[in-house]
């Protein structure tokens, strides 16, 4: 059997042409059955996600990637050109590295991402419920998802902010340390301020509301996020509700001032605000820092927070690749076993048909009358000539090759004296 991985990527491709060639979940199961007609395919996984399209494959057939390739180019309908010059492909050892790999986050786009472990996991689950998963790719999976487990456990791949959204949210973390039972305003409606919103409902802050320039677009992400809503210009007069405040507009001048934030520090009775611009330009007068209970951090200082702790993740994946070649290892060694098993099983299967045929046709000379003695003898004599035929091929190819090694070790696996003057050595 060959394990075959070929995708297109995030390093590879535009994203152009990775959303013509992505999967949605509707088009799935009918993509497995398709490649389930492939000759030779026994098992496959379709992984597809914003940032790649992979497909992996366990075949009987040694064809390689390219008959994968073709398929995936006339699936989609696309230039099979295309697909070549942006894709990659793997196969046996290297397969199983990169899925783990992928699992475990170090081929994402932020490193040690967690959330393509789901990703895989599903995948998987949508092959197994479509009945493309069977021995192999079973126990490839669940070593895989064992595999990304002990990265996260074992290793800081994970542990430390790698975006300026995230590295916010984990410094107001830090600083308040019951985060749920603080209110937060966030300034802005755009992208970085949803990615804000998203890690602050993770950890499971509550109250919250948010401040726009155009109502419209604070009342669409207020609404995912059960949050107030408020006019820029009603910041003075609602600034001193919150613990935490998060920035993130286009505007060109300050939207904060140091005035602002002391009346609002002086309604507070002086109760610490921890305040975050991550604006450029600037939506916070830096002068707020001068202000005794007012903690302001721009974006140049959660970049610097965001280097340090890619730093952390890279030395991390160091070590996730270290888990991870030790578990191809264990997965490679698995497999060889279980095909030693298989070959095992097949000869004594031909053997055990071989001898039934001959047994077969012994007593049936027998109830034709010929005479049982000689039948024996001739069974025995076809039986020994059977079982020995592929054995002595493999010898006689083996002295004919000159190939002393093979020659030996076949005469010490057939418990046969390898060295022929032995005797001559005695006494």
């Amino acid at each position: 059997m060959t394990l075959i991985a070929l995708g297109i990527n995030h390093k590879t491709a535009p994203v152009a042409l990775r959303e013509k060639v992505a999967f949605t979940p509707d088009s799935l199961v009918s993509a497995l059955a398709s490649l389930q007609q492939l000759d030779g395919v026994e098992e496959s996984v379709i992984v597809s996600t914003c940032n790649r399209t992979e497909i992996y494959v366990n075949s009987s057939q040694s064809q390689g990637p390219a008959e994968l390739l073709n398929w995936l180019a006339d699936y989609h309908q696309l230039d099979q050109q295309a697909i070549i010059n942006n894709s990659y492909a793997f196969e046996q050892g290297e397969a199983v590295r990169h899925i783990m790999r992928v699992a475990s986050g170090l081929d994402s786009l932020i490193l040690g991402e967690p959330q393509i472990l789901g990703q895989i996991k599903q995948a998987y689950n949508n092959a197994k419920n479509s009945g493309m998963v069977s021995s192999d790719f079973e126990k490839l999976f669940q070593q895989t998802f064992s595999v990304a487990k002990r990265v996260r456990s074992e290793t800081e791949i994970g542990a430390n902010a790698v975006s300026v959204a995230y590295a916010a949210v984990q410094l107001a973390k830090h600083i308040f340390s019951a985060l749920p039972k603080r209110s937060v305003l966030l300034v802005g409606a755009g992208e970085t301020i949803e990615l804000v919103a998203q890690h602050l409902k993770e950890q499971g802050v509550e109250r919250l509301a948010v401040a726009n320039r155009t109502v419209a677009r604070a009342e669409a992400l207020a609404g995912t996020l059960g949050a107030d809503v408020m006019t820029l210009s009603q910041l003075p007069e609602h600034l001193k509700d919150f613990d935490i405040v998060i920035s993130s507009t286009a505007s060109q001048l300050p939207l904060i001032g140091k005035g602002m934030v002391e009346d609002a520090l002086r309604q507070r009775r002086n109760a610490p605000m921890f305040l975050v611009d991550l604006a450029v330009p600037r939506d916070i007068e830096a002068q707020v820092n001068e202000l005794g209970d007012a903690y302001l951090y721009t974006v140049d200082d959660l970049q610097h927070i965001v280097q340090q702790n890619m730093a952390s993740r890279e030395q991390a994946a160091v070590e996730a690749e270290s888990i991870i070649s030790s578990q191809v290892e264990a997965y490679l060694t698995w497999k060889q076993s279980r095909q030693s098993i298989d070959l095992v099983r097949q000869f004594r299967q031909r053997g055990t048909r071989q001898r039934d045929e001959l047994v077969e046709r012994a007593l049936q000379q027998i109830q034709d009358g010929k005479a049982s003695h000689e039948v024996v003898q001739e069974l025995a004599y076809k039986l020994s000539n059977t079982l020995m035929h592929g054995t002595t091929r493999a010898l006689r190819e083996a002295a004919a090759q000159n190939n002393n090694a093979l020659t030996h070790w076949l005469g010490q696996a057939l418990e046969l004296d390898t060295d022929p003057d032995s005797d001559k050595n005695e006494g």
